[in-house]
């Protein structure tokens, strides 16, 4: 691939999954396209249903979309999908290796299936179990890994071939707050040492916005928006403003702080007994009293009161109009006021 070309181009991305006996046909991508730049780590964010798994599935040969086109180490998907499979590494959701096997076996099979000789295969093998940090367990079964340890596993499988785009979906699901640590470490050394472009799918706002280079923020098979957190996060001027509600109704918040001077991008969002009530503002000291007291006034319960500097879920919420915890919640109250800043 020529120096610059960038790793991925997605255009105009459609995939309709068609409707089963009374269930509608669903369409979980809309007119999605970005560009990833070769040797960095992208993030696709979104609430799950965001269309983030679908596209990473399109991007690695595993689904055609209805319509468009996608290139990958300029490859097109649906022309030369062989030559897709030989640019890429991928690791799911789920495990990837066999739990009856150790970690050396499964590389050594992975090695063996991608066409790789068997000296060449164990060499590889021996060099990712170090990389990894996972040399000393390497005759254990996979069945007696932790956590961690497997996904660490499942991400070396898919490097054992050398490629130059590796696609991590939701890599760091279910791992304890140690693991995701050390996963994340793990990605970033990747990408820095071995100049590999990674693609991250995830929910996860933290992780976004500590591993990525650069963000592309889905919602509903669309593109949001595009940037590095850092861009996104300083397009919106101001604070952010959140109270956690308790039981609340989001007509009375919503009348509470209407009159508060200062408030934008107001949302009250509720699910079941709890809820938040979102805002922006150019001066947070004097928007925490004045809308602690304007909740007390109309008898709304309220938890913790916060203010910071913009996060990935304001910029999520400037964008969308909701929160980007409550972006998959069906039965969620939405009320938007004020004027996006």
């Amino acid at each position: 691939m020529p120096e610059n070309t960038p790793a991925i181009v997605a255009e105009d991305l459609v995939k309709v999954y068609p409707g089963r006996g009374r269930k509608p046909a669903v369409r979980a991508l809309d007119g999605l396209g970005f560009t990833v730049p070769a040797g960095r780590v992208f993030g696709l964010l979104g609430p799950n249903g965001a269309g983030k798994s679908t596209t990473t599935k399109i991007l690695t040969t595993l689904s055609r979309p209805t319509s468009g086109t996608a290139r990958v180490d300029g490859h097109d998907v649906l022309r030369s999908p062989d030559a897709v499979r030989a640019s890429i590494g991928y690791v799911s959701q789920g495990a990837s290796t066999d739990p009856l096997l150790t970690a050396t076996e499964n590389l050594e099979i992975a090695a063996r299936l991608r066409g790789i000789g068997s000296v060449d295969a164990r060499k590889r093998a021996v060099r990712l179990l170090d990389e990894f940090g996972l040399a000393e367990a390497s005759r254990r079964p996979v069945s007696t890994f932790s956590g961690g340890m497997r996904r660490r596993l499942d991400v070396a499988a898919a490097l054992v071939h050398g490629p130059r785009v590796l696609f991590l979906d939701e890599p760091t699901t279910g791992l304890d707050p140690e693991a995701r640590a050390a996963m994340w470490a793990e990605i970033r050394r990747l990408s820095a040492e071995d100049a590999l472009t990674v693609v991250l799918t995830t929910h996860y706002m933290e992780e976004a916005d500590r591993l990525a280079d650069e963000l592309l923020l889905v919602n509903n098979g669309r593109t949001v928006v595009q940037g590095t957190p850092a861009e996104l996060k300083a397009a919106l001027h101001g604070d952010s403003l959140r109270v956690s509600l308790i039981e609340p109704d989001p007509d009375a918040v919503r009348a509470a702080v209407a009159r508060v001077h200062g408030l934008r991008d107001v949302v009250v969002e509720a699910s079941g007994t709890v809820g938040v009530l979102a805002a922006r503002t150019d001066d947070a000291s004097a928007a925490v009293g004045a809308v602690i007291a304007a909740l007390d006034a109309e008898s709304v319960r309220f938890g913790q009161v916060a203010a910071s500097h913009p996060t990935l879920d304001d910029v999520y919420l400037h964008f969308v109009g909701h929160t980007f915890t409550q972006a998959g919640a069906p039965d969620a109250a939405e009320i938007r006021t004020g004027a996006a800043a």
